[in-house]
């Protein structure tokens, strides 16, 4: 009777203990290397004017450095100002003179995990340097730009330009993608490029307006003006794509892998962990064999002490 009794559970814990491996195998096998990547913002700036100009003086030996921005802008943020004043030591006693006056000056930069976006916009516009109070650098009706970045997709850069243009006092007609050279004697030359754009594989870059400067007005106290401008910039950098949902297994591939644990995997695809069987697959087992070897040590053990018992019996 204590024999029985003490066998009895014995060989019911070892058929329970053998069914477990066997369950257990493809569930652990099933959670592991699971990881889903998530992606980032992405970037964005625009700016409706940049300058980096030298500006010379009569009187003395030195230049007198002309660095200002208008309306520049990182996502997520938006601005807009019309007039852009400033002042330099030896020019006009010091007085402020206007740079850049416009009916619009609009600047706008926007970042979210899925797209990031850069936009100018500068409408009835006019742009002066130092010692040219009266006569403008460049007149424009309007130009835009726009830097769109999405995730997984190719960046897209667009810069236009419309309505007619006027360079230090002259009409000119200005080719896209293209240089324009504009001279005026006794004033100095202006160099134009029009709707600059550049792309790679996550960042865009528009540029409505680049000038490239040099002027002698000889009045105010400036002896020249040398230097850059920068009109409607936009540029963005594409959010991280979050990792590819297709590479994840069909929900009904998974209920198939749970209804035959012990099925061998196709020869070229590997487990998602850092582990590899390859010590398994030459010899013809898979990752769920040493489940399966422990589910059958324990079923052997249970039917020997099943018959040992039945010969006890029998004796």
């Amino acid at each position: 009777m204590n024999g029985n009794t003490f066998r009895m559970p014995a060989r019911r814990l070892a058929t329970v203990a053998a069914a477990t491996a066997l369950a257990a195998g493809p569930a652990t096998l099933a959670g592991a290397g699971s990881a889903h990547a998530t992606g980032d913002h992405g970037r964005a700036s625009a700016t409706v004017l940049r300058t980096g100009l030298d500006v010379s003086l009569l009187d003395k030996t030195v230049n007198v450095p002309l660095a200002v921005t208008l309306n520049e802008v990182q996502a997520p943020e938006s601005a807009e100002k019309t007039a852009l004043t400033a002042r330099l030591d030896g020019v006009d006693g010091g007085k402020p003179f206007s740079v850049l006056r416009a009916d619009v000056a609009e600047a706008k930069a926007t970042a979210t995990a899925g797209k990031s976006e850069g936009t100018t916009t500068l409408a009835r516009a006019r742009l002066h340097v130092p010692g040219l109070p009266l006569l403008s650098v460049i007149e424009v009706q309007e130009v835009t730009s726009t830097a769109t970045c999405e995730a997984g997709k190719k960046p897209v850069a667009d810069a236009d330009l419309l309505g007619p243009v006027t360079v230090l006092g002259k009409k000119v007609t200005l080719t896209a993608g293209g240089t324009t050279d504009v001279k005026v004697p006794g004033v100095g030359e202006v160099r134009l490029d029009l709707s600059k754009t550049e792309t790679t594989s996550r960042t865009a870059a528009a540029t409505a307006l680049e000038l490239r400067v040099h002027v002698n007005p000889l009045d105010l106290n400036v002896a020249e003006v040398d230097g850059t401008v920068t009109l409607a910039k936009a540029t963005c950098e594409s959010p991280t794509a979050p990792a590819d949902e297709a590479e994840q297994p069909p929900a009904h591939q998974e209920a198939e892998e749970d209804a035959d644990p012990a099925a061998e995997p196709a020869a070229d695809v590997k487990a998602q962990g850092t582990r590899t069987e390859a010590d398994l697959a030459e010899t013809g087992g898979s990752s769920a064999t040493p489940y399966v070897a422990a589910g059958a040590a324990a079923l052997v053990l249970a039917g020997g002490g099943a018959l040992v018992l039945a010969r006890r019996r029998r004796g």
